[in-house]
């Protein structure tokens, strides 16, 4: 019995959109979802940690649901002319990221200086995360210079990165780790 895993559809190097159109593996659409399929696996493995906080982790499932919502839609080709919406990603949608971000930063000790990733090992994978994310957003805004994007799906994305650097800092915060911050490089004469 054949499995369903696999169809062998994909070996010349093309892959199925929402809808069956063919494109190829290396297009502009394709690494922006696959770069935000990258991004939730990022954000399982914080998820995993034991140690991560009971609050983070409803937030981070609800961001991870988001994501598939944000690779559907990136997934689907939109006609020349169309401007389709990114479903369950939305002016709340932003509000809400933020309202997570001014908790968490409510919550944390001010900084003044740059933070470098690291501390615990759950920060360092948030900083990961976060830097994958970035990335993410990256390929969703060059996919959006030459097709049409949802813009409030690149208003959250950038936002995303602001969270789990937030993120990172209260896990050192309440795991008693103190941040590593950037001493820079004095000049040698």
């Amino acid at each position: 019995m054949k499995s369903c895993l696999y169809t062998g559809t994909g070996d010349n190097g093309t892959t199925s959109l929402v809808g069956g159109e063919r494109i190829s593996k290396v297009s502009l659409r394709l690494e922006a979802y696959g770069t935000v399929d990258e991004f939730s696996s990022f954000l399982g493995v914080v998820l995993s940690n034991p140690s991560c906080p009971s609050d983070l982790k409803d937030q981070l499932l609800e961001i991870q649901n988001m994501l598939f919502d944000a690779g559907c839609y990136l997934a689907t080709n939109v006609k020349q002319g169309e401007h389709n919406s990114c479903n369950g990603i939305d002016d709340s949608s932003v509000a809400r990221l933020e309202g997570w971000i001014d908790v968490l930063d409510s919550n944390t000790p001010k900084i003044r200086s740059f933070v470098l990733p690291g501390g615990c090992e759950l920060a360092a994978h948030c900083h990961v995360a976060r830097t994958v994310c970035r990335r993410a957003e990256r390929r969703i805004l060059e996919l959006a210079a030459k097709e049409y994007v949802d813009p409030i799906l690149i208003k959250w994305i950038n936002r995303m990165s602001d969270y789990l650097f937030i993120a990172a800092r209260y896990i050192n915060y309440c795991q008693g780790v103190g941040e590593i911050t950037w001493t820079p490089t004095k000049k040698s004469d």
